[in-house]
């Protein structure tokens, strides 16, 4: 039997992003360095926010949120989940698709084009 975490009202779980222990710039940080806001990964939704248009949020987005109202969930050593209330996510990192590079028809040149308007 597998255990499970179902978030009731307005939250939602979220798996917290391991933390870096080292800048890009070579400076270890020691462990009581607390950020205030830390991300993440939503693994499961409440059926509340799954069900309001106003939560841009969905299961498997990665999220900014402010830990200070999360709940801690140890089902697994090593693997702490959050209960968070919808209210404190603070963003949602989406990836934009790249707009596609226009190329130009084959057979057609621009030129032709122009002429055919002008007869």
């Amino acid at each position: 039997m597998t255990d499970s975490v179902e978030p009731l009202g307005p939250r939602i779980l979220i798996r917290k992003d391991e933390g870096r222990q080292k800048t890009k710039g070579g400076i270890v940080l020691p462990d009581s360095t607390e950020i205030p806001t830390i991300t993440g990964r939503v693994v499961e939704i409440s059926l509340e926010v799954q069900n309001k248009d106003d939560f841009p949020v969905r299961k498997y987005d990665k999220v900014l949120f402010n830990p200070k109202q999360a709940i801690p969930v140890d089902l697994e050593p090593g693997n702490v989940l959050f209960v968070v209330p919808i209210e404190d996510i603070v963003a949602v990192f989406r990836k934009i698709p790249k707009p596609k590079a226009k190329r130009p028809s084959a057979g057609k040149d621009e030129s032709d084009e122009t002429l055919d308007e002008d007869t």
